[in-house]
């Protein structure tokens, strides 16, 4: 794993963590639909694709024509 790979699943991680803290604490409620699931989506993507190497996003932006750098 390289340091970006590390980074995007650190990050994903302190997402994950600060929205289970901020509902176990009673600042939000992820029992109820809102915008917050799509906060968790991001986050499990961001996770996953750090561990992973695979990022649904990276391949539709590449397959519309964008190149890595």
């Amino acid at each position: 794993m390289n340091a970006q790979r590390a980074t995007m699943s650190i990050a994903g991680l302190f997402i994950l963590v600060s929205l289970g803290l901020a509902h176990v604490m009673g600042q939000i409620n992820l029992g109820q639909v809102s915008w917050l699931w799509f906060t968790v989506f991001v986050g499990l993507n961001l996770f996953q694709s750090g561990l992973s190497g695979f990022c649904p996003l990276t391949r539709i932006l590449s397959r519309l024509g964008l190149r890595s750098a």
